[in-house]
C-alpha cells in the first residue's frame, strides 16, 4: 500500500497493467515544451490547495490541519489569514480541504470552505466573511450552508469552486473504505460520489439553480450535476472556455481525467477508468461517460487534477491542461477538442509530493509539494 505519510488521496494494491490512451496524437511541435518550478515559499506544513480572488495579486494557501497563509504584497504574513484547526478534523484525507472566493469577493467579502469535522464524521461546506481591504476575517462570521455524513475516513473529495455561471461546484468521493461498500457513486439519493452544484446567493442556506439536472426527479437529491465519481479531489474551470476537468483518483488499476458535463454519469463503481470493476466483466456502458484521459498504475496511483493555463506570461502553454500524480511526481500536460484529446506528454518529473495545482488572480500556475511544505510557479519554455 503506498502510504508515504498518512496521506490525502487514495492508495491502492495490486499489479500494474498496460497504459490506457484515449485518442492520443502526437505533436512534434509541442514535444519540445518543457516546464520548470520555481521556488516562491517553504516551511509550510502539508500544504493541500491555493488559490486567489479573481484579479488579486496576493495568493492564500490552505493548510491540511485548518490553516489558511496569505501572501500580501509580495509577502507571506507571519500570522494566519485564518486558524481554523479547533474545529477541523485532519488527517489522513481529512482536513481543511479546499477554499474559495466569490466572484465578487473584492466588493462583499465572501469566501467559502470545505473541511472534516465532527464526530460522527461529517463534510462542511460553509460561508465566511472577510474585510477585503485589510484582509482580516470577520469573527463568528461562518454560516453552515451543507453538511454531508461521512461514513469512512477517506475518499473526502473536497475541492469547492465557482464556475462561470457564478454558482458553486462541490466535489463529494464516495464516502471511503475501498471498492465503494455502500454503492454510493451510482446512488442519485446520495451526495457521495457527485459533483454538487448549488446557488449561493439564495436562500438560506443556498438554492437549487433550475437548470439543476435533477431537479424534479423524485427521490434524487437536486444538489447534483454530476455523478458516478471515486474521489474527485481536484477539479477546475477553464478560464476561457468554463469546461470543467476533474481528476478522478482511482482505485486499483486506473487514474482518469474527466470533463464533466451536466447529469454524466462517469461510471464508478460499474467501471474503473474503461474497465469493468462491477462486475468485473460484461459491465453495461449504456449511458456511462467515457474518461477524457487513463493512465495505469505503472505511471502513477493517485492523480491530482490541475488547471488549463490561461496566463500571459507563458504562451506555449496557453490552452494545455496540466495534472500529475501525487505517487509518482509526474506532471503531464493534455490538449483537448471538443472532448477529444489532440495531445499528451510528460512535461516533467518533478520527484515532489504534488498534492494540489493552484491559480492566482491573472492566471498563472503553481504547484504544492506537500511532504516538504513548498509552493512552486509552473514556468515554460518550448
Amino acid at each position: 500500500m503506498f502510504n508515504p505519510q498518512p496521506l490525502l488521496f487514495k492508495l491502492f494494491s495490486g499489479t500494474l497493467f498496460t497504459l490506457w490512451l484515449v485518442g492520443f496524437l502526437p505533436s512534434s511541435k509541442a514535444s519540445a515544451l518543457q516546464i520548470s518550478l520555481k521556488p516562491q515559499h517553504t516551511g509550510l506544513k502539508q500544504p493541500v490547495y491555493l488559490t486567489a480572488p479573481n484579479g488579486s495579486s496576493d495568493l492564500y494557501v490552505v493548510e491540511q490541519a485548518g490553516i489558511i497563509r496569505l501572501r500580501s504584497g509580495g509577502k507571506w504574513q507571519t500570522a494566519p489569514f485564518l486558524d481554523l484547526h479547533s474545529q477541523v478534523v485532519s488527517g489522513g484525507e481529512m482536513g481543511l480541504l479546499s477554499l474559495a472566493f466569490h466572484p465578487q469577493y473584492t466588493r462583499n467579502g465572501r469566501f467559502f470552505l470545505n473541511y472534516t469535522t465532527g464526530s460522527p464524521l461529517k463534510t462542511r461546506v460553509s460561508e465566511w466573511r472577510a474585510n477585503p481591504k485589510n484582509k482580516q476575517v470577520i469573527a463568528g462570521s461562518e454560516r453552515v450552508l451543507l453538511e454531508i455524513a461521512q461514513p469512512y475516513r477517506n475518499h473526502n473529495g473536497g475541492q469547492i469552486a465557482f464556475g462561470h455561471d457564478q454558482k458553486l461546484y462541490i466535489g463529494m468521493g464516495d464516502g471511503g473504505s475501498a471498492n465503494d461498500p455502500q454503492g454510493h457513486g451510482q446512488n442519485l439519493s446520495s451526495l457521495l460520489g457527485k459533483i454538487l452544484r448549488i446557488d449561493v446567493d439564495q436562500g438560506p442556506p443556498y438554492r437549487i439553480p433550475s437548470d439543476n439536472p435533477f431537479l424534479k426527479r423524485p427521490g434524487v437529491r437536486p444538489e447534483i450535476w454530476a455523478y458516478g465519481l471515486r474521489n474527485p479531489w481536484r477539479f477546475s474551470f477553464d478560464r476561457a472556455t468554463g469546461e470543467l476537468y476533474a481528476g478522478d483518483v482511482g482505485q486499483n488499476r486506473f487514474e482518469e481525467i474527466d470533463l464533466i458535463q451536466k447529469g454524466g454519469n462517469y461510471g464508478w463503481k460499474i467501471r474503473e477508468g474503461l474497465a469493468c470493476f462491477f462486475p468485473e466483466n460484461n459491465c453495461p456502458s449504456t449511458g456511462l461517460k467515457a474518461p477524457l484521459w487513463v493512465y495505469d498504475h505503472s505511471q502513477g496511483v493517485s492523480v491530482t487534477g490541475g488547471f488549463v493555463y490561461r496566463g500571459s506570461k507563458y504562451p506555449a502553454l496557453k490552452g494545455i491542461y496540466l495534472y500529475a500524480d501525487f505517487g509518482s511526481g509526474t506532471i503531464w500536460g493534455l490538449k483537448q477538442n471538443k472532448g477529444k484529446n489532440t495531445w499528451h506528454q510528460v512535461l516533467l518529473n518533478s520527484g515532489l509530493q504534488v498534492s494540489s495545482f493552484g491559480q492566482d488572480g491573472q492566471g498563472e500556475l503553481y504547484l504544492l509539494d506537500y511532504s516538504n511544505g513548498r509552493v512552486f510557479q509552473i514556468e515554460a519554455r518550448s
